[in-house]
């Protein structure tokens, strides 16, 4: 009798157990399978040294999760603890917390992006870069003016400034050695320093992408007869270096002397004047083989090209009625 009655409670234990096993893996698997609660797309971000407690009460903050143990006992449960990796993590509404974790573990993080245009300064481009969400921009040092390829970038929340500098300057200097490498021959440039200072300064004349090659072509064509180059930008950058002036140019900023003012000195600048882009780099090395010595604004967003100065003299006339009979 009592070897069945300890059988009978064997049974049971066993029952019991079996019980409680199935309803806690019903329990786990259902909270799994929960869907975030948040109407809106939400950005988890998982800090270096962040526990699995902690990401799950920032979890329940931002409404990812019902309950903060929903998290943590599923991570638990499938031994992520230690596995939990840092960064933003972009989680969309309904999406199972399964998925969630998921991810998290995974190391999918959510890249942010940030939009350099083309004729950037560096000092614009500190501008920018303070001003996009989730850059650590603590340690930030302007870099040298001519030395970053302005494009779209993609970041991790928390990455350095200057990380994101370092890579937009590797990917210049990727880009100008091929670029000088397949340059036209002839040109009167020495070196790939002086060619992104005639680009920065054909980015800053025109933003029409079929004329830069025009404009490249008339300061190549100006440097080649000793001629100085004349262009309003490289004032302007001489007195703001790199910030806009705000008003328009006078006869004494014309007459001014500095190391950018082009209408006092021969040749090119002391530097570029600008970060300039991709198409105005390739213009610049591959010039159109035009003779235009002068341009001016056409009045329609363009510019009008001239051989001689008498030309010139015309256009600049023109340009000038329009602006007066608008």
């Amino acid at each position: 009798m009592k070897q069945n009655r300890f059988y009978l409670v064997g049974l049971l234990v066993a029952g019991y157990t079996v019980l409680i096993a199935a309803l806690f893996t019903g329990l786990f698997l259902h909270i799994l399978s929960l869907p975030s609660v948040v109407e809106t797309t939400q950005y988890l971000y998982v800090e270096p040294g962040d526990g699995v407690l902690r990401v799950a009460y920032k979890a329940k903050k931002q409404g990812i999760v019902r309950r903060h143990w929903h998290l943590s006992l599923a991570a638990s449960s499938l031994g992520y603890e230690r596995s939990l990796k840092a960064g933003e993590y972009e989680i969309l509404p309904k999406m199972p917390l399964k998925n969630t974790l998921h991810k998290i573990v995974k190391g999918q993080v959510f890249l942010r992006r940030v939009s350099i245009p083309e004729g950037t300064s560096s000092a614009e481009l500190k501008l920018i870069l303070e001003n996009s969400f989730g850059l650590d921009t603590k340690d930030f040092s302007l870099p040298p003016e001519g030395t970053i390829l302005p494009e779209t970038y993609f970041y991790n929340r928390g990455e350095s400034a200057m990380t994101l500098v370092h890579r937009m300057q590797r990917n210049l200097r990727d880009f100008l050695s091929k670029a000088w490498a397949e340059r036209q021959s002839g040109l009167p440039i020495e070196d790939p320093g002086k060619a992104i200072i005639l680009a920065s300064i054909v980015e800053k004349e025109t933003g029409v992408g079929n004329e830069r090659a025009l404009v490249a072509a008339v300061f190549v064509n100006r440097l080649r007869k000793g001629m100085r180059l004349q262009s309003d930008p490289t004032v302007i950058y001489g007195l703001t270096k790199g910030l806009p002036l705000g008003r328009g140019l006078t006869r004494n900023d014309l007459k001014g002397m500095t190391d950018y003012n082009t209408y006092r000195i021969a040749g090119l600048p002391k530097g570029p004047i600008t970060n300039p882009g991709k198409d105005a780099i390739l213009a610049t090395l591959n010039p159109a083989n035009v003779p235009y010595l002068y341009f001016v604004a056409d009045g329609t967003g363009g510019h009008a090209f001239s051989i001689t100065l008498d030309e010139h003299n015309n256009n600049v006339t023109r340009w000038r009625q329009m602006r007066a009979a608008q």
